[in-house]
């Protein structure tokens, strides 16, 4: 993996900074005769009835950049003001063809045609914002003319692989070719010289110039990417230049924008010194707790304070807002209402704002000149973050969650079978019909769409008679899809949602037992958390399972697509690789990211109709709750807990015994269990039943014990003893006699 730049603001001009517009070339330096043969002759100028007139044309235009200062046709054609009048620019020449005595829209127009044919022979460069915003509004003239002098050879195979592409349609396919079009008139060069940088300043310059630009912006770069014009260093995918790299320690803090300057530097300088143990998640988390949750909340209630020595009442009201937070929910009316619940994890920000203390009170020691002016007492004691009892209450969280969803795991099973299978004969049912053409299906009927006529979409979209809306039946079958997968990979083999993403085609290896010689498959989980590969048996339904997710991937020639995944915590890319959970988003595969997952999870169970059994609220699974469930249902149908922590990945089997569900009758049978085997290893004779007289002589141990009256629970005769005590005394007696004869073990 890569980061192409820390900086969180412009990733793609950093490392891939556009082509430079020289102050002069060979073609914008030559002369007025040279420029007029040149234009005059194929191939500017095919048609030999088309010779004079293009020469007329030619030389009304060379007169008006002939009047304007500069050393070369480009200096004078920025100097006419022409490239910033934009749209406006006819207006320019219009101005200098009255000025002279020539007017007439004639002469006008046939000044206005030789611009684009004098664009065509590079003798001047427009800027992009000129040719977007109407400079070249006879875009098709200014397409031919420089692909038929420019580059033909390139422009024919630019051509040609467009159409060869079935994801790119008749009308993308012009776009992309105007759009290179506009590049090579603003920056020279034929297409081979097109760079990722040039893309990235006419998609730039598209967004400042129109207020809505065409799309197909990742189709124009993947089909330069293929054509290997891009360079070999440019990136898999254009979604690689919309996302910001790893930050720096100053970027990270200085996203909540503290006031106080020496206490920013000191945060910086800490995390600075941090760093290098840390992986980018915890340098980020760390920056989010002592820059947002500790500083900036201290500089919003108590401004004034410019030192980390906080006075007591300040500590204290800060722990107590770090305590809280303000949820909105929907009362009965339909109104949100705000109110205050206790925060869960206030400690996770308690520990690391006293270890930054505690560590600059360490690191006074060895540099006291830097860090010795800012060590202070710890407004958080060692007991404010002690978390065994938050651990506690954590685990029975867990343990809660994981009763209440094991049960229903198997009717969330069916539910997504059933409706993955349903959605997709239903979008087969509309690929059949004809648009505008009624279908049925299980009992759906729906009706085709009818879609424009330069809808290039293959998508199957359907209207319901019943309530009036348009249906998209191919992306309810690819949510359908996917949601049943992921479920079925999460529960087979409990790995983590980010090892889940991370599944290739490379996964699947085989291992030949040495004693039989059968293979055995196995899916190999990549380091994640632990950084620990790990090998885990693929049994005959998960095999099902991924061979249905492969066979769904595969393109044409029978692989799976490469992709590359983004790193949404650490901010990098990966390589490319053939993922496994990827899906088709317009006209290129893209894989699923974590949020995606979370998304299908909500929206498979909203259609399950299961309810939560605490609250009656649609019941909800993270990816996580599938990795419990799968550790507790191994150990109890009997996996030994440190197989069931190799399988789960975890370095220590407390973290796996944890992950297992605790359940009050599993505790009942096996204290059960263990009382017959104690009992089976005894000799048969000391648990017989006991004889009547036996029974009573225990009994009479009781009813011969004195029970001591007295204030101090004590049987001396001194004792004072109060009046009203008697009752009570007998009373207890009475309880006592009761409990004894109902605590017989065998009564």
């Amino acid at each position: 993996m890569t980061t192409l730049t820390p900086s969180a603001r412009a990733p793609a001009h950093g490392a891939f900074p556009p082509r430079a517009v020289p102050s002069s070339w060979p073609a914008t330096s030559g002369g007025h005769d040279d420029v007029l043969e040149l234009l005059s002759s194929v191939p500017y100028t095919r048609r030999t009835g088309s010779k004079n007139r293009r020469a007329v044309s030619v030389r009304l235009l060379l007169a008006w950049l002939a009047e304007q200062p500069g050393q070369t046709w480009q200096d004078r054609w920025l100097a006419s003001g022409a490239d910033a009048a934009g749209a406006k620019w006819r207006q320019v020449p219009a101005r200098w063809l009255r000025e002279h005595d020539q007017p007439g829209p004639g002469r006008h127009d046939a000044l206005v045609a030789a611009l684009p044919v004098a664009i065509s022979a590079d003798i001047v460069r427009p800027s992009l914002a000129w040719l977007i915003d109407g400079g070249a509004a006879r875009g098709g003239l200014l397409l031919r003319a420089l692909a038929a002098s420019r580059d033909p050879d390139g422009f024919a195979r630019l051509r040609a692989h467009c159409h060869a592409d079935g994801g790119v349609s008749v009308v993308d396919g012009k776009q992309m070719l105007y759009r290179c079009a506009l590049i090579l008139a603003a920056k020279g060069g034929p297409l081979a010289q097109i760079t990722v940088g040039d893309l990235v300043e006419l998609f730039a310059a598209e967004d400042t110039v129109r207020a809505s630009p065409p799309g197909a912006r990742g189709k124009l770069y993947r089909i330069l990417h293929e054509l290997e014009i891009l360079g070999p260093e440019a990136p898999t995918t254009l979604r690689v230049l919309g996302t910001a790299g790893q930050c720096t320690p100053e970027e990270l803090i200085d996203r909540y924008r503290l006031s106080c300057r020496p206490i920013r530097d000191l945060l910086v300088d800490y995390l600075r010194e941090r760093q290098p143990a840390l992986d980018y998640t915890s340098v980020d988390s760390l920056a989010y707790y002592l820059g947002m949750r500790f500083w900036a909340d201290i500089e919003a209630h108590h401004p004034q304070i410019t030192s980390l020595d906080l006075p007591r009442e300040v500590a204290e009201d800060w722990k107590r807002r770090l305590r809280t937070i303000t949820k909105s929910t929907l009362s009965a009316s339909g109104e949100k209402v705000k109110h205050t619940v206790e925060r869960i994890n206030y400690r996770e920000c308690l520990t690391p704002v006293r270890a930054f203390y505690l560590d600059l009170a360490q690191w006074a020691v060895e540099d006291p000149a830097r860090w010795g002016p800012w060590v202070v007492p710890c407004p958080v004691g060692a007991e404010e973050v002690n978390r065994k009892k938050a651990k506690r209450h954590r685990k029975a969280r867990m343990d809660a969650r994981t009763r209440d969803r094991l049960p229903v795991l198997p009717a969330l099973l069916r539910s997504l079978d059933e409706r993955r299978k349903s959605t997709q004969a239903l979008l087969h049912a509309g690929r059949r019909a004809q648009p505008g053409q009624a279908f049925t299906d299980a009992g759906t009927t729906l009706t085709r769409s009818v879609l424009g006529e330069r809808s290039t979409s293959d998508r199957v979209l359907a209207d319901d008679p019943d309530t009036g809306k348009r249906r998209d039946l191919s992306r309810e079958e690819d949510h359908a899809f996917w949601s049943w997968a992921i479920v079925e990979v999460l529960r087979a083999t409990g790995v983590r949602v980010e090892e889940l993403l991370e599944l290739s085609h490379h996964s699947l290896v085989q291992y030949r037992l040495p004693t039989t010689g059968e293979l055995i498959p196995l899916l190999q989980i990549a380091p994640s958390k632990t950084d620990t590969e790990r090998l885990l048996v693929v049994s005959p339904d998960l095999a099902d399972v991924l061979s249905t997710i492969i066979c769904r991937v595969r393109d044409q020639s029978g692989a799976v697509p490469l992709v590359v995944a983004y790193d949404g915590r650490e901010r990098i890319w990966s390589a490319p690789t053939p993922l496994l959970f990827q899906r088709r988003i317009g006209a290129e595969n893209r894989p699923i990211p974590t949020g995606g997952v979370g998304h299908l999870l909500s929206e498979a169970l909203a259609h399950t109709g299961l309810r939560d059994p605490v609250d009656g609220q649609p019941l909800h699974f993270t990816p996580h709750d599938f990795r419990r469930i799968f550790i507790t249902d191994a150990i109890l149908n009997g996996l030994p807990p440190h197989i069931a922590q190799v399988i789960a990945g975890h370095r220590d089997i407390n973290v796996t015994l944890g992950y297992k569900a605790i359940y009050p009758e599993e505790a009942i049978q096996a204290h059960r269990a263990f009382l017959a085997r104690r009992r089976a290893l005894r000799p048969s004779e000391e648990y017989r039943l006991p004889t009547d007289e036996e029974w009573e002589e225990f009994l009479g141990h009781f009813e011969r014990r004195k029970v001591s009256t007295g204030p101090y629970l004590s049987g001396c005769d001194e004792t004072p003893r109060s009046p009203g005590s008697t009752p009570r005394v007998g009373r207890d007696r009475r309880q006592s006699r009761e409990q004894q004869q109902d605590s017989h073990p065998l009564r």
